[in-house]
């Protein structure tokens, strides 16, 4: 394989001993038919856009490949396609990395088109013996496929690669050796109000946001005074990213006067600031620390300045890691049980559809299916007793 990309397209030239148009591509000779006909300058076009469309591979030596060189021109695609249109990658481009690292480690020097589906199994395998969750094979195993599909188009590999690979069914709930994990529940609201007062305050305003609102953690933590229309007596939040974007589903988050009263005192003047800051978050603890110190300051404590070039400082917002974190940091402090802030929008669309129903909670999630709105939201058992309780 080349240790380089040419850059320049290569020549449409005179085969003098024939008379032919002559291309070469990847170190073989195409001829194109007289040369200087339209019917040669056709055949040079299409054959240099089929060229460039398989990666500047050649075009009739594809079945030698191997799997690493469908992995490479796959990511190459993947680092380009799975990008927010700030030009950031998106999770979907780091978990197919994690994807295909088992199929390059066990299968990466073999020929690709001898890729069938046994060596996806045994890739699976690979991945269960690792401890990873069965719904997490699955969605890798589907990546890998996708891969191969993609290789398909660009006529890499031949189509009964990719047909055989879907003979590969996912793995079930308990027929196999794969982890199972337990699914996500809301958090006891009673647990959330024991964590609160061991949480820095803007923390505190985003769990009570996602409370109220439902909103995804991604989206809470991303908030801006320029994203919020604060005109009406119901605010609007429009995020600027959010997880449905890429399908060109528009997402607003409604505020209503308990929402507000929670982000009002982070309402920033400059529009383009992240509300909930890690460095508030830093300065609330330090002065915590300071009320509860048992000793007095020292003079030269005192006049202590905070360092110009500090080794570390926080970033100017949080990232969904380090939300989770703050929470459970918290959690520990109070003596609770672990829980994350997805929990949170579990509770919120338990309550919004036991209060409202699930068309209400469907809106005000943001779910374009019920179905969704349904895995979310837990079924109200307290309420199917008392029925069965009545009629008997």
């Amino acid at each position: 394989m080349p240790t380089s990309t040419p850059s320049r397209i290569p020549t449409y030239r005179l085969h003098a001993a024939s008379g032919n148009a002559v291309v070469t591509l990847s170190g073989r000779d195409f001829y194109l038919g007289p040369h200087g006909s339209a019917e040669s300058r056709a055949e040079y076009d299409r054959l240099i856009r089929e060229w460039l469309n398989a990666g500047r591979q050649p075009l009739h030596a594809q079945c030698d490949l191997t799997v690493n060189e469908i992995i490479l021109q796959y990511w190459s695609f993947a680092e380009g396609y799975y990008r927010k249109p700030d030009g950031r990658a998106t999770g979907e481009q780091r978990a197919i990395r994690e994807a295909l690292k088992p199929l390059r480690r066990l299968y990466g020097y073999s020929i690709a088109r001898e890729f069938g589906p046994l060596a996806l199994e045994s890739t699976r395998g690979e991945m269960i013996r690792a401890g990873w969750c069965r719904s997490v094979i699955n969605q890798h195993v589907g990546r890998i496929k996708r891969a191969f599909k993609w290789a398909v188009a660009k006529e890499l590999v031949p189509p009964d690669v990719f047909h055989g690979l879907q003979a590969v069914v996912g793995l079930r709930r308990g027929r196999s050796a794969a982890r199972e994990t337990e699914p996500v529940h809301p958090v006891p609201e009673d647990i959330v109000e024991k964590t609160l007062p061991h949480l820095a305050p803007p923390v505190v305003a985003m769990v009570r946001l996602q409370l109220l609102t439902g909103m995804r953690p991604g989206e809470v933590v991303i908030m801006r005074r320029s994203d919020l229309d604060v005109s009406g007596p119901v605010w609007t939040y429009s995020p600027s990213d959010h997880k449905t974007q890429h399908h060109g589903i528009a997402r607003t988050v409604f505020l209503g006067p308990r929402a507000q009263d929670a982000i009002k005192p982070f309402l920033q003047l400059d529009g383009s600031a992240f509300l909930f800051s890690p460095t508030d978050a830093m300065a609330w603890r330090n002065a915590d620390k300071r009320r509860h110190r048992k000793s007095p300051l020292t003079p030269s404590q005192a006049a202590r300045r905070p360092k110009t070039n500090p080794r570390w400082a926080p970033r100017d917002r949080y990232d969904t890691s380090s939300y989770r974190r703050a929470i459970s940091y918290g959690a520990k402090r109070a003596g609770v049980s672990h829980w994350a802030p997805n929990q949170l929008r579990h509770s919120a669309a338990t309550r919004l559809r036991r209060e409202f129903g699930i068309d209400a909670a469907r809106t005000i999630l943001g779910h374009r299916l019920l179905e969704t709105t349904q895995v979310y939201a837990e079924r109200d058992t307290a309420k199917a007793a008392e029925i069965m309780t009545r009629i008997g």
